[in-house]
């Protein structure tokens, strides 16, 4: 799987969180199939953004993007997305990226003007089959630049000459850097070569950039396929509007999560079928948060039962938990399997859920049924990049607490040792360091340690 990154100039935005999002639940589902994924996800870390920003903020290019590059690994870690196989960087293959240029000139595919080399888009025969245009559309409807250089309008960059003070590298053709369509090509074939399965992105691009993918890389490949099957997620609006900065609706992903747990995001985004428009408001977000909760409400309370000894001896309950877990699990697998339908594998969830909730009601403890069901709810879950068993949110609430509590303690000991009480200090550090937490005395004060 090749996956187009984000370009690197600002944190990621809430539209690239769905994208991100969706294809990491697509590669687990894979990968819970049995299936061995390689798994491309690049960073384009030299482009026109990422100059502007820099020129914006003071600071080098190349700098800048390798920041934001370094803060997207901490916005996907919040919203458990794996780490892909590997996240090729746009400037570490210059190279790469050079030679295939040169080969789509030597094929006639390619020409350069002065420093500039561009696709000739009418020299490719399949061009606009991704996107189901025709170059007489595309010339009739065309927003782009006219650059009168060109052979045609459509024709686009894969080396742009060097403008003073911009990130540049040495061609046959001049000192210049990439245009952002021949990044792509050069990563996804260095890493998995020609053919590879599924090429996934955004909506938003298509066109020009998938379709220039396809076009240079089956260019420069002889006609050779380049990717079988390819995969896009529909658009994020926000409260009905389309996401923009004119707008003022703009979100990146960082501000989400300084209000919102980074579970609850991906909850919400999986929510919705990743081919349908999904739109991003604080009820929605509201009502995602529920939804979780109550599907690791019921696991924390499956496990609760589990830890008690008795155990149930009706075999009509056990066998309706494990007719319920099997159920779930080929109504997840179906769902999933038509079209990663992440909305319908939630609704095989929140119907295990019920049946466990109402056995843990009328007979709370011990089950091998109940046992199966919680462990089928929590495999299925992490299918999708969940851990209801040890939620995020709560381990932050827990240890806020365990903060304000610990705090609350060592001042009522203080007060003890102040008043020369040191039956009910020693008292207190004992029984919390057979809790596994240790009450230190220092010049500066108590302070506690977990053990």
């Amino acid at each position: 799987m090749y996956v187009c990154g984000p370009t690197t100039y600002n944190y990621f935005h809430a539209g690239n969180a769905r994208m991100l999002v969706v294809f990491d639940m697509i590669r687990r589902y894979f990968m819970y199939k049995g299936y061995e994924v390689r798994y491309v996800q690049n960073f384009t870390d030299v482009d026109d953004k990422i100059i502007q920003r820099g020129n914006v903020e003071g600071m080098d290019p190349l700098a800048l993007a390798q920041k934001y590059i370094d803060e997207y690994f901490k916005d996907a870690k919040a919203l458990n997305i794996l780490p892909a196989t590997v996240h090729p960087k746009a400037t570490e293959h210059i190279q790469e990226m050079l030679e295939i240029i040169q080969g789509l000139i030597n094929k006639g595919l390619a020409y350069d003007v002065d420093g500039d080399v561009y696709f000739a888009v009418d020299r490719f025969p399949g061009y606009g089959k991704l996107s189901g245009r025709t170059l007489e559309d595309m010339k009739a409807g065309a927003r782009v630049e006219v650059d009168e250089r060109k052979q045609h309008p459509m024709d686009f960059a894969l080396w742009k000459k060097a403008k003073p003070g911009e990130p540049a590298w040495k061609s046959p053709w001049g000192m210049g850097r990439p245009g952002w369509h021949i990044e792509c090509t050069a990563m996804s074939l260095k890493y998995l070569g020609a053919g590879f399965d599924i090429h996934g992105g955004g909506g938003d691009l298509v066109f020009p950039h998938h379709e220039n993918e396809i076009a240079q890389t089956e260019g420069y490949l002889d006609g050779q396929t380049f990717a079988h099957y390819w995969m896009h997620n529909a658009f994020l609006t926000i409260n009905q509007e389309k996401m923009s900065k004119s707008l003022g609706n703009f979100f990146t992903t960082r501000e989400l999560l300084d209000n919102n747990s980074g579970e609850v995001i991906r909850f919400y985004l999986l929510g919705t079928h990743y081919r349908s428009p999904l739109d991003f408001n604080d009820e929605n977000l509201g009502m995602a948060q529920k939804g979780l909760e109550r599907l690791q409400t019921s696991v924390r309370l499956a496990q609760q039962a589990l830890e008690r000894t008795e155990s149930v001896k009706n075999e009509q309950v056990e066998q309706g938990l494990l007719k319920a877990a099997e159920e779930a699990r080929k109504a997840f697998e179906k769902a999933m399997d038509d079209d990663f339908n992440s909305a319908l594998a939630y609704a095989a969830l929140f119907e295990l859920a019920k049946t466990m909730n109402g056995s843990v009601q009328e007979h709370p403890v011990f089950s091998e049924g109940l046992a199966k069901a919680q462990k089928t709810l929590i495999e299925l879950g992490e299918v999708l990049g969940f851990d209801f068993l040890h939620p995020a949110q709560v381990q932050v609430e827990n240890e806020e607490m365990l903060s304000k509590v610990m705090d609350l303690v060592l001042q009522i000991r203080s007060k003890a040792r102040q008043k020369k009480d040191w039956e009910m200090s020693d008292f207190i550090r004992d029984a919390f360091k057979a809790q596994g937490i240790v009450i230190e005395d220092t010049p500066q004060g108590a302070r506690w340690k977990i053990k």
